[in-house]
């Protein structure tokens, strides 16, 4: 069975800072690309940073871009996503997804597995 689970949500002030987590099984990580994604109320899922199967490689959203960092770890089989200088508009439930294909990393589409979320607020 294939388990993606984030944890590391919270409550933050803005400005804070939070570092997120999933914890990947049932799978073989390494033939995996990953992304974290998020979902603000009212608003579509939108993709946040996206890392390849051996960290070469890393994407991020504009908006994200210098104040988020996505790594992974292939023996640990963890994906994170550290989060500094949050903002009010930071806060949305997040998502962690893995992707076996060669398609876009930024579109939904391409993911095949996904966790069931941890809801980040940022308090402004």
């Amino acid at each position: 069975q294939v388990r993606l689970v984030e944890s590391g949500g919270g409550l933050v002030q803005a400005g804070g800072s939070l570092r997120l987590s999933c914890a990947v099984s049932g799978i073989t990580m390494n033939n995996y690309r990953l992304g974290w994604f998020r979902q603000a109320p009212g608003k579509e899922r939108e993709f946040v940073a996206g890392v390849d199967w051996k960290s070469t490689y890393t994407y991020y959203e504009d908006s994200v871009k210098g104040r988020f960092t996505i790594s992974r770890d292939n023996t640990k089989n963890l994906v994170a996503l550290l989060m500094n200088s949050l903002k009010h508009e930071d806060t949305a439930v997040y998502y962690c997804g893995a992707t076996s294909g060669y398609g876009d990393l930024k579109a939904m589409s391409a993911y095949i597995y996904w966790g069931q979320g941890t809801q980040v607020t940022v308090s402004s």
